[in-house]
């Protein structure tokens, strides 16, 4: 990566008596100048001409998995799916790591859950809709995916089966709403039993966030529960609530078909964005889904190929 230009301004002022005040004045006149076109050059200092950084999600995860179904980088090899993910990206193992590669890196492309979108970086629209919680509303954004948790069936506590009521009622889904996911407009009032016990909830990094608001909010209608979070991948939440380690397990994608027969039953606790984010530093706003697959694909390799 090419190093930024440092641009040194230097004035000589004449030692004349009469001309010091007349001297100090042009000096601090040709700092302001000089600082003006300092923030000039570093606004213009990223080139398109250099290499596309790609950052991915780890094996396991729900987000990497929706991802690479919803822009056709998984393709269908008779009964496997390929991921077709270049070998050349960058695999982060979390939301929060994902954006701090992606801040501290001025070419690279990644992606996170919308809930999780924060100004270290910036979201580009694709196929020139935003990723905004409105528009995977209305449909024009189509880079969404379920929050699913997942239970095995018939082995639900009754504080399990409480705190899923929660999540699923109105006061539940003004949580998700709050937080910037889709939720249910018709969800029913809650009206729990309130039962003590002791319950494990694990999976998604990218339903971690929102399940801690939500178990939070739990907790004030119903103090004497005790809900530990654990935050891992999707795959992990389904295998351990499949195992019994997890009572609720949480994943950023649709359910495979192997988990299910296994007996877990999922429910939609919210609907998320998925956002395409770049460096602050980037100069392109937007991107065609067609572009996002050529890059994650290794494909396309530099700025300069999708720049307008």
């Amino acid at each position: 990566m090419k190093l930024k230009k440092v641009i040194a301004v230097a004035g000589v002022c004449a030692m004349v008596t009469g001309m010091i005040a007349g001297c100090g004045n042009n000096s601090s006149d040709t700092s302001s100048d000089s600082s003006s076109d300092s923030k000039t050059e570093a606004s213009s200092d990223w080139d398109a001409s250099n290499d596309i950084s790609v950052v991915s999600r780890e094996d396991g995860s729900g987000t990497r998995g929706a991802f690479i179904e919803l822009f056709g980088i998984e393709e269908k090899n008779g009964d496997e799916k390929v991921d077709n993910t270049t070998d050349e990206a960058q695999i982060t193992n979390s939301t929060s790591v994902m954006l701090t590669t992606v801040a501290g890196d001025d070419y690279a492309i990644g992606y996170v859950s919308l809930g999780a979108l924060d100004d270290s970086v910036k979201a580009v629209k694709i196929d020139g809709a935003e990723a905004t919680a409105d528009n995977v509303k209305s449909g024009d954004y189509k880079v969404s995916r379920p929050f699913n948790i997942a239970t095995k069936e018939g082995s639900e506590s009754e504080l399990a089966k409480d705190f899923i009521s929660f999540i699923l009622s109105k006061e539940g889904q003004a949580v998700v709403a709050e937080n910037g996911y889709i939720s249910d407009d018709n969800a029913e009032p809650f009206s729990g039993s309130n039962p003590s016990g002791k319950i494990v909830v694990g999976g998604s990094s990218s339903v971690s966030p929102l399940m801690e608001k939500l178990i939070e909010a739990y907790k004030e209608n119903n103090p004497d529960a005790e809900i530990e979070l654990q935050t891992t991948d999707s795959t992990t939440g389904m295998t351990s609530a499949i195992d019994g380690t997890y009572d609720i397990g949480m994943a950023s994608r649709e359910l495979k078909d192997t988990e299910l027969s296994e007996g877990l039953k999922a429910q939609v606790i919210a609907t998320d964005g998925i956002a395409v984010i770049v460096n602050k530093n980037n100069t392109i706003d937007e991107l065609s889904s067609d572009q996002v697959k050529s890059i994650y694909t290794g494909e396309t390799l530099t700025w300069d190929e999708v720049a307008k």
